[in-house]
């Protein structure tokens, strides 16, 4: 289920000594002609580029959780209509519409997937992960979420209540995991490094306090 699991390798060597894919040089092609024939701007596609790289990505995500984390009344925005709470707090100004936040606790671990398609928080989480479209993630999650988590790595004690939201085109999710222990008096910024796209997916667990820079 992992991702490693879907890594492909690429050998690097192709025609004219270019040390693009196949793939990339399709696409390069393709652009080369979409714009001579005026049906995109390169300025717009760098712009698309550029917000994915910088402004878009789970250091968004990061940077809500660890914000309520260290403050009660964000935590209680958040909780109430997120997609309010990130514009509002200034932490994304478009964190997309109707997104949810969910909050794990010791006794119930949430856990997001999208049975139809692919439905992700992109603003918040960036690009979905390729096991998050897997047809083997979107079917068995539903039906046996616990082992699904023990594949992660993630097993939880059977005490612990597991619930799974199914994402769609209207709503979206994004898990609060739990802070981790002895990291009192931190402030958002250090705590941010902790929180993982996975733990906010509900896939898996924030690093440890030794992980942090």
């Amino acid at each position: 289920m992992p991702e490693n699991g879907y890594d492909q390798h690429h050998d690097g060597h192709h025609q004219h000594g270019s040390k693009l894919s196949d793939v990339e040089l399709r696409v390069r092609a393709l652009e080369r002609v979409l714009t001579e024939k005026g049906y995109v701007d390169p300025a717009t596609l760098d712009g698309i580029v550029q917000a994915y790289e910088t402004r878009i990505g789970p250091h968004i995500g990061a940077a809500a959780v660890a914000r309520a984390w260290v403050d009660p009344v964000f935590r209680a925005a958040l909780l109430a209509d997120a997609s309010a709470a990130i514009a509002d707090a200034g932490i994304a100004a478009t964190p997309g519409d109707h997104l949810i936040a969910v909050e794990n606790t010791p006794s119930l671990h949430n856990i997001v997937v999208c049975t139809l398609c692919s439905c992700y928080p992109w603003a918040v989480l960036g690009l979905p992960p390729v096991w998050y479209k897997s047809f083997a993630y979107r079917s068995r999650t539903v039906k046996e979420p616990r082992r699904v988590l023990a594949e992660f790595g993630l097993s939880l004690p059977e005490t612990t209540q597991i619930r799974v939201w199914d994402s769609t085109a209207e709503t979206r999710y994004l898990m609060l995991p739990m802070r981790p222990a002895h990291t009192e008096g931190w402030d958002a910024e250090r705590l941010a490094t902790l929180v993982t796209r996975d733990s906010m997916v509900g896939t898996g667990q924030v690093l440890p306090p030794a992980a942090a820079p």
